[in-house]
């Protein structure tokens, strides 16, 4: 995904953005966002500095340069494609059947820094970032669950039988 050209894409045709905005405010009704999907739910994106729906304070960033080397200081490839592994801040519904520390599928130069307390899961490239964010009837997952093998698949299937409720709580 690149945002700016999803962004222009959602403008483009009409009433597509407005209607993005709207489903995800209905509280109750689940909503799923995936990689640069769910991206776009934040307010702000580095990636040609471009505006996102803001359903959520905070922005998304690129990994940055001086950061990308790992503990024996070889440097870092940015796009990050890989499995990694995914760490519980919040139990969440979608995270049902899911253990802590699960190996998810990435492929992305940006990740979300949320301004909120909305975190469910955080994952670590070469630090640790929200890797999926959550408030009432909206999860957002930076990584790739179709391609996640079963863990994936759990997390596609328990939203699909999710009623849309979330209550944080710290796990």
């Amino acid at each position: 995904g690149a945002f700016p050209a999803c962004r222009k894409a959602l403008g483009a045709h009409g009433g597509l953005f407005e209607a993005i905005e709207e489903a995800v405010r209905v509280k109750g009704r689940p909503f799923l966002g995936i990689c640069v999907g769910a991206q776009l739910l934040f307010e702000f994106s580095e990636e040609g500095n471009t505006p996102g729906l803001g359903v959520f304070k905070g922005k998304v960033i690129r990994f940055p340069a001086e950061k990308m080397f790992d503990e024996h200081g070889q440097k870092l490839k940015v796009p990050h494609m890989g499995w990694n592994e995914m760490f519980i801040v919040r139990e969440h519904p979608l995270w049902a059947g899911i253990s802590d520390r699960e190996r998810f599928y990435f492929v992305h130069s940006y990740h979300f820094a949320p301004e909120e307390d909305i975190a469910v899961i955080e994952s670590a490239y070469p630090y640790r970032f929200a890797a999926a964010v959550a408030r009432d009837n909206i999860f957002a997952i930076q990584c790739h669950p179709e391609k996640s093998h079963t863990a994936g698949l759990k997390l596609l299937k328990n939203f699909v039988h999710w009623d849309g409720r979330f209550a944080a709580t710290v796990s």
